[in-house]
């Protein structure tokens, strides 16, 4: 399990660090302006179905019934029925494309009551109409890459979304080198994000042309169908948590100037880690829970949610820290550049900071709800992540009234809270929250060691604080040796604190099939 989830983190890390380059590209592009504020609202739209099938969300919902499937008719008919899913979901996906078009001023509205009256409001919706063509591709490769996850072929499925950041920092950058301007850049990077989609598609279907993965291919709405639906539907809007948060942060930030552009690059610096463990989590965690329940093996389950919770304590932790300790740095590194400005930077360090108090509760999330997932539960998770939106909206009013941007962004941070508190106490009582001895002695030592390299950090940062202005290509040389011995410090007091041996790492490695990492 350790070498798949470091297969699908890999190629999650990567697309993020692709992602950050496409958003500093659009940063410089937009700046934080009226132009952003439409385009980033019309992207997070788009984004949040995107999140919704992918990277994990439609998983949770076809693997198991893929496995359950092959199981129990064989390899034949669950080729059958990934079929009538990649036909059905595929035409559904361009019905409910073509509508969203024709009501999309009604839906910006909703997403967006502050631009109402303002220009931004038919800047956002021009550009969600040209990002609309996306959603007809996205269904077929999630799908495509959901059954490849469940034959454990997590290579193509892991590094597959890479294509879709680099078709738009490549069109972004053939934007800065022609200097247009931002109305008709906003336009062109919307336009490119359907070319993307299609790309990615293309690439999925020519690599896996051989494969048996779903046929034959047939809409279906009869009863399997619908029984899958009524799974998979909530499963994918509780998969998709922190991706809704924004979006109801954001509802909120529309009444501020420049404030949903804040949120949204804050937040782009929270699904960094979030994507690498929390993304990489769900996704192997599903196959070796189903595995384990369909053969009755407790211990194997225990297992499974025990390394899952370490792991994201291991990373979730000190990533909080850093992104805490080190906010305002990397804001000004990453994105200080063209029409984003120095209030810019610090508007967002500030969002970032208060955002990151919810990176654990969000990871914390990712690792438990496979255990109701792979038990065919997705109300429970479904539940949880509306009790985390009520409590996000809510607090955002209150807290965005009076400390603005900030208070929306501490608002998120609650609402994830509010959703893994929920699911743990459902898990708790209904089949058992355990982790067995080792995670038991370990994670304590995780939450020191993470603390620790916190205030060294910290440390650094303040006898740094003269460096602020001195040339971008020191701040980032500097960023990234603070980064390192960050993570340095850490590694080392893992293993001081006997939470990792590396004996056992390579032991773990060798010990993993090698098809986990077939493409």
């Amino acid at each position: 399990m350790i070498r798949s989830i470091l297969t699908v983190s890999s190629g999650t890390l990567a697309s993020r660090l692709l992602g950050f380059g496409r958003d500093a590209l659009t940063a410089a592009l937009l700046g934080a302006g009226p132009v952003a504020d439409a385009f980033l609202m019309a992207f997070q739209f788009i984004n949040v179905i995107r999140r919704m099938l992918s990277e994990g969300a439609l998983n949770v919902a076809l693997v198991p019934a893929w496995m359950r499937l092959r199981e129990v008719s064989g390899l034949a008919a669950a080729s059958a029925f990934a079929g009538n899913v990649l036909a059905t979901v595929s035409a559904t996906l361009i019905a409910l494309a073509a509508v969203a078009g024709v009501a999309m001023p009604l839906l910006v509205g909703m997403l967006a009551p502050g631009f109402v009256g303002r220009e931004s409001l038919q800047f956002a919706v021009t550009d969600a109409r040209l990002m609309l063509p996306y959603l007809a591709f996205a269904g077929p490769a999630t799908v495509i890459m959901s059954l490849l996850n469940a034959r454990h072929r997590f290579a193509i499925a892991a590094f597959s979304p890479l294509l879709f950041n680099v078709a738009l920092i490549l069109a972004a950058a053939l934007l800065l080198w022609l200097q247009r301007d931002s109305q008709f850049a906003a336009l062109a990077m919307a336009a490119t994000v359907g070319v993307a989609g299609l790309l990615q598609l293309a690439v999925l279907a020519l690599l896996t042309r051989r494969d048996d993965l779903a046929s034959p291919l047939r809409i279906s709405f009869g009863p399997g169908m619908r029984d899958f639906a009524r799974k998979a539907v909530p499963g994918m809007i509780a998969n998709s948590g922190p991706q809704l948060l924004i979006v109801a942060g954001a509802i909120v930030a529309s009444m501020s100037p420049s404030a949903v552009s804040w949120l949204y690059f804050a937040n782009r610096l929270i699904e960094l880690p979030l994507g690498m463990v929390g993304v990489a989590i769900g996704t192997v965690l599903v196959p070796e829970m189903s595995r384990a329940l369909s053969k009755d093996d407790r211990t194997a389950a225990v297992h499974a949610e025990s390394r899952g919770i370490e792991l994201a304590a291991a990373l979730a932790l000190p990533a909080t820290l850093g992104l805490i300790v080190l906010s305002e740095p990397i804001v000004r590194v990453l994105f200080e550049h063209g029409a984003f400005t120095a209030a810019d930077t610090h508007a967002t360090a500030l969002a970032l900071g208060c955002l990151a108090l919810g990176l654990p509760a969000h990871i914390l999330i990712k690792a438990l709800s496979p255990a109701f997932f792979a038990r065919g539960d997705t109300m429970t998770p479904l539940l949880a992540t509306l009790k985390g939106l009520a409590v996000t909206i809510v607090s955002a009013v209150a807290l965005g009234w009076m400390i603005g941007v900030c208070g929306v962004a501490v608002a998120m941070a609650l609402g994830a809270w509010s959703s893994a508190a929920s699911l743990a106490r459902s898990m708790a009582g209904g089949f058992g929250f355990s982790i067995d001895t080792e995670a038991r002695r370990r994670l304590p030592r995780i939450a020191l060691a993470a603390l620790v390299m916190g205030g060294v950090l910290w440390l650094a940062v303040r006898l740094l604080a003269p460096m602020s202005g001195a040339h971008g290509l020191l701040q980032a040389a500097t960023l990234v040796i603070l980064i390192a011995a960050g993570a340095t410090i850490y590694g080392l007091l893992l293993l001081t604190f006997r939470v990792i041996d590396r004996n056992a790492i390579q032991t773990a490695l060798a010990r993993s099939r090698s098809g986990d990492l077939r493409a």
